[in-house]
């Protein structure tokens, strides 16, 4: 079997296993929860507001659809919604399954080559998207301290540990991608001197493996560089479209809040601290940041209402953003698959 099937399926089995670990870990946690108290949450929640939580969850995937077609329009190619579609939810579901998200983009670019669309615009493409995509994160991150200052100081030390990595680690990718975008032959110079001196200390191995993948690697952004160049309306409308997408998921736990019969007023507060959160687990190397993420949420949630209710918010939150969404963006994908397959 190949190695790389044999790598999913293991992520795939490991993820189930954490979410169930990580399920019953907070039900053990909070005596009172149990499946039938969540149902009555449910049944008992204002339907409209439920109703938008789960049209918001849902356009987190429309609108990176949107973010990779309208990209390929700008670089001169036709995008049609269907296949941006699977783009995306190939994207969502290997990303959640593999640590640091690293599965999302190698699935994504497997479903564009196969639709006839060459090597050098997939790239381009995906490595724009990632751009807009930790820079949107960084962006929502501000507001969020803008509109309630105090929100960040609300957490305890572990959990502010967490956004403050988080936060450094995501500001200084978005800089470096803009840099070597800019500028690329100074950066790669560099970083091969890097990559030597290690291995001069033997504190790596397989230096021309490692090299090998530095010149792919500059060869994508060299590539991406070309095509963007004189193309800046590109980057804004990506921009504009990955900071829609990542506020249409993060909204999502105020929608519910407010479903369950918390204060409207409270939803500035809970929106700020819901973009904190995502900067806390965005780049935690486990697969969907499981467990750190439902910490985070209880930790920030904790503050403004009891941890019960905080618990509670947080399984029918992240029930909806995190394993609904990815199941039927799994299932998604695999019809998109087998369709490709019986079409050729």
């Amino acid at each position: 079997m190949n190695k790389n099937v044999v790598k999913k399926i293991f992520w795939m089995c490991f993820t189930f296993l954490l979410s169930v670990l990580t399920i019953w870990t907070l039900l053990k946690q909070n005596e009172s929860m149990s499946l039938q108290r969540l149902l009555e949450l449910i049944s008992n929640a204002d339907k409209k507001w439920l109703t938008a939580a789960i049209i918001s969850t849902a356009c987190y995937v429309l609108f990176e659809a949107l973010a990779i077609c309208t990209i390929l329009k700008g670089l001169d190619h036709v995008g049609h919604f269907k296949k941006g579609l699977i783009y995306s939810t190939s994207d969502v579901y290997f990303s959640a399954i593999t640590p640091s998200s690293t599965g999302g983009q190698p699935a994504s670019a497997f479903f564009m080559i196969k639709d006839g669309i060459s090597a050098g615009v997939t790239s381009a493409t995906l490595l724009i998207n990632l751009m807009m995509y930790n820079i949107s994160i960084v962006i929502l991150g501000i507001i969020a301290i803008i509109m309630a200052p105090k929100s960040f100081f609300e957490f305890h030390l572990a959990a502010k540990i967490f956004i403050l990595v988080g936060f450094v680690g995501l500001t200084m990718l978005s800089v470096i991608i803009l840099s070597v975008l800019k500028d690329g032959n100074k950066i790669f110079v560099l970083v091969r001197r890097f990559i030597n001196f290690l291995y001069s200390k033997k504190l790596i191995h397989r230096l021309e493996h490692k090299l090998e993948r530095i010149d792919k690697i500059e060869a994508d952004y060299t590539n991406c560089a070309q095509m963007i160049a004189g193309k800046t309306s590109i980057l804004m409308k990506a921009l504009f479209w990955n900071i829609i997408q990542r506020a249409s998921q993060i909204i999502v736990p105020t929608f519910v809040f407010v479903a369950l019969g918390g204060s409207e007023k409270l939803s500035s507060l809970l929106f700020s601290k819901q973009c904190l959160i995502t900067i806390g687990y965005n780049y935690v190397p486990i697969p969907g940041s499981l467990g750190i993420a439902d910490y985070l949420m209880i930790d920030g949630f904790s503050s403004i209402m009891s941890k019960d209710a905080a618990f509670e918010l947080d399984m029918l939150s992240r029930g909806l953003t995190f394993y609904i969404c990815v199941t039927l963006s799994g299932i998604i994908t695999l019809i998109g698959y087998l369709k490709g397959r019986k079409n050729k």
